[in-house]
């Protein structure tokens, strides 16, 4: 059973920028900031990480607004962002403008066991190194009703549908409908 949080408040911290905590740039998923009270670690979700991790420098002035959550079997808040701001730049937001172009993935059994994961974890490693993780929607589906070609990978862009294509390709496509 995973761990359950409990939601305790808002936040909204300004501070320093020191670094991302990670062993590798793909493997980051913190930031460390320098505050009056110390050094904190808050967790920034993957889409948000794409953009920060090429626009932040070490030592710059950030505005995090996110929330913190009480594990509390093991006495440990959490805090994740949802919107990181540079001081005196333009924000960079979680939160999503609406966008034409969607990417379902069937997370039903049988696509699991044929790949679907695999499938997902590729699809946004390779949409986060072109830049094109925050101009589209990742969906989780139900059953596509076409299991014999598992695992089911379906692009929106617009009005037209593209089935059974591979992440460099859905990037492709997206770079040239998007851009």
């Amino acid at each position: 059973m995973g761990e359950k949080y409990l939601t305790l408040s808002e936040l909204n911290l300004e501070g320093q920028f020191l670094c991302f905590v990670g062993n590798k740039p793909e493997k980051y998923k913190h930031l460390r900031l320098a505050v009056p009270a110390g050094k904190i670690k808050i967790k920034i979700p993957q889409d948000l990480l794409c953009y920060l991790v090429a626009s932040l420098v070490p030592g710059e002035q950030i505005r995090i607004q996110g929330i913190s959550q009480l594990n509390p079997r093991k006495n440990k808040i959490k805090l994740i962002a949802y919107r990181v701001q540079q001081v005196g730049f333009c924000p960079i937001n979680y939160q999503l403008k609406e966008t034409q172009a969607k990417i379902m993935v069937c997370q039903k059994s049988g696509c699991v066991k044929r790949g679907s994961k695999g499938l997902l974890s590729e699809l946004e490693k390779t949409l986060c190194d072109r830049g094109l993780l925050h101009k589209v929607k990742i969906e989780h589906t139900d059953c596509q009703k076409r299991c014999s070609s598992a695992p089911n990978c379906v692009l929106m862009l617009g009005k037209k549908q593209y089935n059974k294509i591979h992440p460099e390709a859905i990037a492709s496509l997206l770079e040239n409908h998007l851009t």
